[in-house]
């Protein structure tokens, strides 16, 4: 469900989710705002630009963009930049993450679009050197320091499916995950704290053989040597784990699983700012809004999401009573999507996580 874009050339406003933001709502104060787009063609391929030499971070690819003027609104922005750089009228796109950076001299505020329909062809108006990559080559290229989470935020889906607990019917849970894997759900968190060990290594191993047929990977909630012993692609680590000890055993893991993901719960800027100091690859932060599994916790509500999500280079899954149809405020918000557990699990749609 993408949404609309606007502001000169003019996009379609049929299917804009959202009206447009402005500057003043998603800018950091002290760091230069700049819009990138993650240009995607229907054969998966992202476009690339590299930045001349003269330029800050220069020799470097990036994302093409460019900074937003005063009073100007980063949709406005983001169709301004792509027509006098490449010549495109972008057609659909959608907020993919915003990462606020340091660097010696300077900083930068980047807003991040994913554009997956545009008029026109690309041709770069300053000559500077263009490429289509495919996601797998994206690792390989060397961007400015502040890309980087944009690669995390390409890699990771918009939902994230957390399981609820087994109970004793493993061949009826294991139904409903592959209902959820045959809907297009592909990140997985199997949270199971009260299986016992052999128990829960045996629901793993189902459950890992099953999301793999579809292409989807499983997160075991617990620690990293769990998650690691359970032949997991990583591991999804709860608040009270995101201490300094576990950062040693986040590295282990990653040296014994090449491309394993950890994510970490959190429901504020210390938790946010824990999981980057680990090397976290994303958060899931929560409750957005009242659930009906803890209807006493206190909601953060969208307006102090947003701010926390502007604190972190992390892309951030939502969580919290939302379902699907929350994604279009979710994006709008800065969050790389909804994490959810009824609502992506057994009757679809259902908030109520």
């Amino acid at each position: 469900m993408p949404v609309c874009v606007s502001g000169p050339p003019t996009f379609p406003t049929s299917t804009c989710a959202s009206t447009p933001s402005t500057v003043a709502s998603t800018v950091l104060a002290g760091h230069v705002h700049v819009v990138a787009a993650a240009i995607r063609n229907p054969a998966g391929e992202y476009l690339l630009t590299l930045r001349g030499d003269h330029q800050h971070q220069g020799g470097k690819w990036e994302f093409p963009g460019g900074k937003v003027e005063p009073a100007e609104s980063r949709e406005a922005a983001l169709a301004r930049e792509l027509h006098e750089e490449l010549g495109i009228v972008p057609r659909r796109a959608r907020p993919l993450i915003q990462i606020p950076h340091a660097y010696a001299d300077k900083r930068v505020f980047l807003d991040v679009w994913l554009v997956e329909a545009f008029d026109g062809t690309p041709h770069p108006h300053e000559g500077q050197p263009m490429r289509w990559v495919s996601a797998a080559e994206l690792a390989g290229l060397e961007f400015p320091a502040a890309n980087r989470p944009i690669l995390a935020a390409l890699g990771l889906p918009d939902r994230y499916l957390i399981t609820p607990p087994p109970g004793d019917d493993h061949v009826a849970f294991l139904g409903d995950l592959q209902a959820a894997l045959a809907g297009g759900i592909r990140l997985v968190q199997l949270r199971a704290h009260r299986l016992p060990v052999p128990d829960l290594s045996s629901l793993a191993a189902e459950v890992i053989a099953l999301a793999h047929h579809y292409d989807a990977r499983v997160l075991v909630n617990g620690t990293p040597a769990l998650a690691g012993r359970l032949g997991a692609d990583g591991v999804h680590l709860r608040a009270a784990l995101l201490g300094p000890n576990v950062t040693a055993e986040v590295a282990a893991l990653r040296r014994a699983r090449e491309g394993c993901l950890v994510g970490a719960s959190c429901h504020g800027a210390a938790e946010l700012a824990r999981a980057a100091v680990i090397g976290a690859d994303f958060a899931v932060l929560g409750p957005v809004a009242v659930t009906r599994t803890h209807p006493d916790a206190e909601p953060l509500g969208w307006t102090a999401f947003e701010r926390l999500t502007r604190s972190t280079p992390l892309p951030v899954y939502a969580l919290g009573g939302l379902g699907e149809a929350d994604l279009p405020e979710a994006w709008r918000r800065g969050a790389q999507g909804v994490a959810a557990i009824r609502a992506f699990w057994g009757s679809p749609g259902v908030a109520d996580a």
